[in-house]
């Protein structure tokens, strides 16, 4: 079974012909590393379930400097969601971070999806209400946790694609300095 199909029905069961009208609105994609898929201040009109390699989004600040917002791997979504709820232009950028074959839904055909296949509603209900926790707990952490604990809850939550993120990036989505973080990694060993 397609792996978006196996994603789907851990939340909402569907027929067979409702199955073939999911896929017949997507299109499979593949991307090398470093293509962007969409940069700040574009229109997000595509979301992205990740079948293999690893996606990445990210904010720039008015010092250049990345802030890493989150990470996707196999049989996750991810998107700008303010700019593609609302279609006006977002903040983030999207970029490959490895090889990826991705499955892409159109804004466009998302909301054909919710008319003509209403059990499609509720699973992307279902999506966004996790991300919402998900989101919210990030928050919490990095308002209460060390940057040891938040590194320690990252690592098991993302452990498949650690071995695969540039350091850089992975201080950048904890909130410290690359140098902060090779100095935080180097103490943890030492334990």
């Amino acid at each position: 079974m397609n792996l978006l199909l196996k994603n789907v029905a851990k939340h909402v069961a569907l027929t067979k012909q409702e199955e073939a009208r999911v896929l017949s609105l997507t299109q499979v994609e593949t991307f090398k590393s470093k293509t962007i898929l969409l940069k700040a201040g574009e229109v997000c009109t595509r979301s992205y379930f990740v079948t293999t390699g690893i996606l990445r989004s990210y904010t720039i600040d008015e010092n250049g400097v990345e802030h890493v917002v989150s990470f996707a791997c196999s049989e996750w979504w991810i998107a700008d969601m303010y700019s593609f709820l609302s279609q006006r232009p977002g903040q983030l950028y999207i970029e490959v971070n490895e090889d990826a074959e991705v499955i892409v839904l159109t804004k466009e055909n998302q909301e054909k999806l919710y008319a003509e296949v209403p059990k499609m509603e509720r699973f992307f209900r279902i999506l966004i209400e996790n991300s919402l926790v998900a989101n919210q707990q990030r928050l919490i952490d990095n308002l209460t946790f060390s940057a040891e604990a938040r590194f320690d809850k990252f690592s098991k939550k993302h452990q498949s694609i650690l071995p695969y993120l540039p350091q850089k990036q992975i201080a950048s989505y904890l909130g410290v300095t690359p140098e902060f973080f090779s100095k935080m990694k180097a103490r943890l060993l030492k334990k």
